[in-house]
């Protein structure tokens, strides 16, 4: 499947388009990244993508999945996963309750835990499967974080600067797994960053100002 984005502006508060339109495909398996410096309307497009409202700003453009027009499906709907700086992991769960709450509601309940405890056991983490968010490393929340969202079968994948809290020592292990879940699940992502070391080797990246 394919995400594609045609012609989308972003329009602040103050009525000042942010960029000029921009469109672009992102084929199965494909990592664009789009790099830029703050305030540029990085994470904005993402939310555009996604569908989540910011009220200070407009959003014009159309965003589709193969042939289906994305801006006419609700939010909890369009599957499109999204990992973010934090991992945003629930502190009041453990860490395979943190995996189950995750999978589709097709998992019965009973079905929950040994999905999870199987994702664990594939991040060799089975071992931490009781515990809090808050008992186990930066790195291994990230790992959680990453693949809480690809338990969930998104159809596309939205990547905000993910790679930017963690420590430089697990930062290229984790980038490279990351692009290495993407590629086998053959998944469109769309990458935003301002550090050119999170650009994939064999990935597309437009540099800012992307349109020009």
């Amino acid at each position: 499947m394919s995400l594609t984005v045609k012609n989308l502006k972003i329009i602040d508060i103050n009525k000042k388009q942010l960029f000029s339109p921009l469109s672009f495909s992102i084929l199965p398996g494909e990592i664009l990244t789009l790099m830029g410096p703050s305030g540029c309307g990085k994470s904005t497009i993402l939310s555009a993508i996604a569908g989540h409202a910011l009220p200070d700003f407009h959003f014009s453009g159309e965003y589709y999945l193969d042939d289906c027009l994305l801006n006419e499906i609700a939010v909890e709907k369009r599957k499109i996963g999204i990992l973010f700086q934090d991992d945003l992991l629930f502190p009041h769960l453990n860490i395979w309750e943190n995996l189950a709450i995750a999978l589709p509601n097709k998992f019965k309940k009973e079905q929950r835990k040994a999905v999870a405890m199987d994702t664990l056991t594939e991040l060799k983490l089975q071992t931490l499967a009781e515990k809090g968010p808050s008992q186990i490393s930066g790195g291994q929340r990230a790992r959680v974080s990453m693949m809480r969202m690809l338990l969930a079968e998104p159809a596309a994948v939205l990547l905000d600067e993910p790679f930017s809290k963690l420590d430089k020592s697990l930062r290229g292990d984790f980038r490279e797994w990351v692009f290495e879940q993407i590629r086998k699940r053959k998944l469109p992502a769309l990458m935003v960053t301002h550090d050119e070391s999170d650009v994939p080797s064999n990935g597309h990246c437009l540099q800012w100002p992307w349109n020009e």
